[in-house]
């Protein structure tokens, strides 16, 4: 068994170098792996070769704030279509990708597609879960940048929950001209 979780160990080493993935061996045979993103700018992905298995585990999100079931029911929904890891949630209901794969079948191809459906359902899947998850948070960030003419930059991919010329604060604009005009 030590034979073969050294020898999982060194083909994930080499695999990570060769493709230029940020990691850390935080203990032999734990791998702690950054995956950049576009949504989410990092997933950080725990690799860890176990006794019987290949432990998959990523922090996809905190808690969500609000519409807990909506949120806990879309994730379960994806679950059933995901390669290799699925959501679950920590005894205080934050959001992680987790799996395992047993360590006698794991290649370097399948670390490839493990960590790629890691990185795609993170990244991919990052703003719909915040969106119904922290609407009320985005709306009051929006609220607060526009009354100090701060950069919306990085809330753009909500930009679709307010009219891009209005705060939501605002009230709608009218079509009609003010009187005597």
């Amino acid at each position: 068994m030590a034979e073969l979780r050294g020898a999982l160990a060194e083909v994930l080493r080499a695999a990570l170098t060769e493709r230029e993935i940020e990691f850390e061996e935080a203990q032999p045979g734990a791998f702690l792996v950054k995956l950049p993103g576009s949504h989410k700018l990092a997933t950080m992905t725990w690799l860890v070769v176990g006794d019987h298995s290949l432990h998959v585990e990523a922090f996809f999100c905190r808690r969500p704030d609000e519409n807990h079931e909506a949120v806990y029911r879309w994730l379960l929904e994806r679950n059933a279509r995901m390669f290799a890891v699925s959501f679950a949630i920590d005894n205080v209901g934050d959001v992680y990708l987790v799996g395992r794969l047993p360590l006698s079948t794991v290649t370097v191809e399948d670390i490839d597609r493990v960590l790629g459906s890691v990185l795609t359902y993170s990244d991919d899947w990052f703003d719909t879960v915040l969106e119904l998850g922290f609407r009320s948070s985005i709306e009051r960030e929006w609220q607060w940048r526009v009354k100090r003419g701060e950069s919306l930059r990085n809330l753009e991919a909500f930009a679709h929950l307010f009219d891009a010329q209005q705060s939501p604060a605002d009230p709608p604009a009218t079509t009609n001209p003010p009187p005597g005009h």
